[in-house]
């Protein structure tokens, strides 16, 4: 009783002495003071609880409020990414940034305490695209702002930022130049200058390609370092900036296998590094795995493991040494992980421990998937993709060395399984994810990208570009990309599932098809050949002579005039390549399924030569052609799911701009039409009623789009585009198509070419239909003739009316160009007839006719059969009848 009394005595006289009731706002901060007097990851909670509390509280919520909401999240992410929690500190980043633009608040310097660490944590985690537009939207917000504080320091920030960027993505020429051009032209201190030249010589080691280092590139980095420790060495408080200078220096010379360098300049670079207060976790685990990596190519195995050890224990809570591994429950998106990892596996397969090795890549491969599941942009998730390429070669290897040794059939599963996860795995995403995506999501989807395709036309303008604009887009875009991230994080993780290898050896057994499925890594280039229920599995070195001859026989298709030229060059090289390629003879089936990959995405196997000649005469060359009928596809998976070819009236929508009296004008389109239209019925646009509107207002009602027009493969900075009548369409631009056609014909220039990336294929617009819902296409794989392509169509289109399928018709329709005395030899080189790919499915459907056959034919044989067995009865009977008769 008396506790109770002395509280509602203090209440009474807190009442009558006027004291306020503690306001949200000053409860907010309250939470922040003393959590930041005593951080520990475990108290972040109260600021959850805290902010928790705020919005439950139904009343309105004023601008200092929110602001104070705004603080208690970029504290709670600053401390988060202190504690190793990168993913939450982006999410309450992106919270406060969020609240920040919805409100219009200010009197806050959200770009020092939100946005910077906000892009840098992108960066972190390879989110680029993410990274890149927050950076140019606190640098916009800086040029635009009066009296902006610290402006000079808030520019060089985004500067240094953005070529970080570009150097993650692989974008090192654009590093190399913002670099360079802010240190000639800007008015810099030597601490800025000492960081800028860090940047540009790890950038200058970068553009050396592959693994050998040129000795100029090694003296411009080595020159460039030196430089930096000397702006560095006699400023205070820069030990850190100082220590990764040393780094650098370390790397660079263990690169070159100096390795007594390399260590004195890392144990400096300890030193140093330790000498700053508050070293983030992260940061340590960083400099112990660059310690584990020049023991590792010391040959100092064990010492190495001692500081992948000490890696795990920094970043992984509740690690246990015992193990040599941490558990995957323990394992999250970090890029360090995966980077220890990845070296762990190299040195257990060093000490002859391949199957061990094949354990910790796999925790890497699974650390991996979860950095894909938060990326939004594509341009991310292909670069993320790239380097789970890299890990897959090595796999790979590894596979083939076990098969060798034990020859287990698992091994070559397990290989080919790998590699599949590695192909058009964007594409396969999107078309899984679009499928079972709520409205709102496809709403947003569709959105985002019509901003994104928006942002690159402005961007095209160079000089002319609006900059606000692009801004405006930008912060546009980010809001989507928020949106998008809330709604697939609800999801659970979206991990790509093996394929059904039985399935898909039933499906060539039914298709009559032997499928060759290639991989091409940094060093060596794969083959899987599959037929008769069994994986072949080989693989050659490629790094020099094999790659080069690959190149010379695609340049013969870069004219018209290539090929004639040098005859006897083409057979040699079609030669070369088509026994460098290991395809298969002497089988029993004669259709063949190619899943291509890297540059063979451009190389037409079709005018492959099995045997060398020294005919002039183009329709008496070897061709691969001969041997079989062949088709493509951009992974085993799309070859194993696609649907059979319909079998219903085929209707055709035709896009024929024909831009007659321009510079544009393709005189033979109109007898390409004439000739379709005289076979199939449908709807056919011609000049300026081909236009983009009328296109996707018909092409839902048409089993057959035809398009017979200009395209464009682009180029690294422009993307691939077709053009209408109207306007020119970027390939990412029929992503929000959403068709189902049975064929998408592109009879244009370069359908197939574009931007290339090893694991997703060619940025090009048949990508782009793809990318729509189209699963069988014809495209083109360089600049193809008017003439030739229109008498090529006509063939190609007859054959169709005979109900032969997409994949012969193609096959029949380049025979029959060879074949067809009426076109001169010189127009018969393969630069004419082998442009046109076939990718999708190669069976049709079984006619609805013939089930009626089969079923009236069974049930008469059944008939039959029933009175056949009646009648044998009957006379069994009849005679055992006789026989009683007689004896009776």
């Amino acid at each position: 009783m008396t506790k109770l009394y002395c509280y509602i005595f203090m209440f009474s006289t807190l009442i009558l002495f006027g004291q306020k009731t503690v306001s949200q706002e000053d409860k907010i901060y309250n939470s922040i003071d003393v959590f930041v007097a005593n951080p520990s990851a475990k108290a972040l909670q109260n600021l959850t609880n805290t902010e928790t509390e705020f919005w439950r509280n139904p009343k309105p919520k004023t601008k200092d409020e929110l602001l104070a909401i705004v603080v208690l999240n970029c504290n709670k992410a600053y401390y988060e990414n202190q504690f190793g929690q990168t993913e939450k500190a982006i999410s309450s980043y992106e919270k406060a940034w969020q609240i920040y633009q919805k409100n219009k608040l200010s009197n806050y310097d959200i770009i020092e305490f939100c946005l910077k660490p906000l892009g840098n944590l992108y960066t972190v985690l390879g989110d680029y695209d993410s990274a890149e537009n927050t950076i140019k939207q606190y640098f916009f917000i800086i040029n635009t702002s009066k009296n902006y504080p610290d402006a000079e320091k808030q520019k060089f920030a985004a500067i240094l930022n953005l070529s970080n960027v570009y150097q993650s993505s692989g974008k090192i020429s654009l590093a190399i130049e913002l670099l360079e051009s802010t240190l000639k032209t800007e008015q810099l201190s030597n601490v800025q200058k000492g960081i800028l030249l860090n940047n540009l010589g790890n950038n200058y080691i970068l553009s050396s390609a592959g693994n050998l280092m040129h000795p100029e590139i090694y003296r411009k980095a080595e020159n460039t370092f030196e430089l930096a420790v000397h702006y560095l060495k006699n400023e205070k408080e820069q030990s850190e900036t100082l220590s990764n200078s040393y780094r650098n220096l370390a790397t660079l010379n263990r690169q070159r296998q100096q390795f007594e360098v390399a260590d004195s300049y890392l144990a400096k670079a300890e030193k140093l590094f330790f000498q700053t207060q508050n070293q983030q976790p992260r940061k340590v685990a960083k400099l112990y795995y660059e310690k584990a990596l020049l023991l590792f190519d010391e040959q100092k195995y064990d010492e190495s493991e001692k500081q992948i050890s000490a890696v795990f224990k920094i970043l992984i809570p509740n690690y246990s040494s015992k193990n040599i591994f941490p558990n995957q429950n323990q394992l999250y998106a970090e890029t360090v992980l995966i980077d220890v990892l990845d070296l762990q596996a190299e040195i257990l397969f060093k000490q002859n421990h391949p199957k061990k090795a094949l354990d910790a890549f796999k925790l890497s491969f699974y650390i991996e998937d979860l950095l894909m599941n938060g990326l939004i942009y594509e341009n991310s998730k292909i670069i993320t993709q790239i380097r789970a390429r890299n890990r897959t070669e090595k796999c790979l290897l590894i596979y083939d060395r076990l098969y060798q040794e034990d020859s287990k059939i698992q091994y070559l599963n397990d290989a080919f399984q790998l590699a599949e996860k590695t192909k058009s795995g964007i594409l396969k995403g999107y078309r899984s994810n679009i499928k079972d995506a709520s409205a709102k999501e496809k709403q947003i989807i569709q959105q985002f990208q019509n901003v994104n395709n928006t942002i690159i036309k402005e961007q095209q303008k160079g000089d002319l570009a609006n900059i606000s604009k692009i801004n405006q887009l930008i912060k546009k875009q980010n809001e989507l990309m928020l949106l998008l991230k809330n709604i697939q994080s609800e999801n659970p993780d979206y991990i790509p599932e093996n394929i059904d290898l039985k399935g898909l050896f039933s499906k060539l057994e039914k298709d009559k098809a032997v499928l060759v499925y290639y991989f091409i890594g940094n060093e060596n280039l794969f083959y899987f050949t599959l037929q008769n229920n069994r994986i072949n599995f080989r693989h050659i070195y490629t790094a020099h002579r094999s790659m080069i001859e690959i190149v010379k026989f695609i340049d013969y298709f870069s004219s018209a005039g290539a090929i004639t030229n040098d005859i006897s060059g083409y057979n040699y090289y079609g030669k070369r390549v088509y026994d460098l390629l290991k395809l298969p003879s002497n089988v029993i089936y004669k259709n063949l399924i190619i899943v291509p990959d890297g540059i063979l995405n451009f190389l037409p196997f079709e005018a492959l030569i099995t045997t060398e000649s020294k005919t002039t005469n183009f329709a008496k060359m070897h061709y691969l052609l001969n041997d079989f009928k062949i088709g493509y596809n951009t992974s085993a998976s799309f070859y194993l799911n696609s649907k059979p070819i319909s079998n219903s009236e085929k209707t055709v929508l035709g896009i024929f701009p024909i831009f007659e009296k321009t510079a544009y004008e393709l005189s033979y389109s109109k007898k390409e039409l004439e000739s379709i239209q005289s076979n199939f019925k449908g709807k056919y646009l011609e000049n300026s009623t081909a236009n983009f509107s009328n296109f996707k207002k018909n092409a839902n009602q048409y089993s057959i789009l035809h398009l017979s027009t200009h395209a464009s493969s682009g180029d690294i900075e422009t993307p691939a585009s077709i053009k209408f009548y109207d306007q020119e369409i970027l390939y990412s631009e029929l992503y929000n198509l959403n068709i189902n056609p049975d064929l998408v014909v592109l009879s244009a220039c370069e359908t197939g070419i574009g931007k290339l990336y090893k694991a997703e294929g060619a940025m090009s617009v048949a990508r782009g239909f793809q990318f729509a819902g189209a699963q069988n296409l014809l495209f083109s794989l360089w600049k193809v003739n008017d003439y030739t392509t229109s008498v090529f169509m006509a063939d190609f289109y007859k054959n169709i009316k005979k109900d032969v399928s997409y994949f012969e018709a193609n096959a029949n329709a380049k025979r029959d160009f060879l074949n067809d005395k009426s076109i001169p030899n010189a127009k018969k080189s393969p630069y004419y007839w082998s442009s046109f790919v076939y990718y999708g499915s190669i069976s049709a459907e079984e006619k609805s006719g013939n089930y009626i056959f089969y079923i009236i034919s069974l049930l008469t044989v059944i008939g039959l059969f029933l009175i056949f067995n009646h009648y044998q009865k009957w006379k069994i009977f009849t005679r055992f009848s006789k026989k009683r008769n007689t004896k009776k």
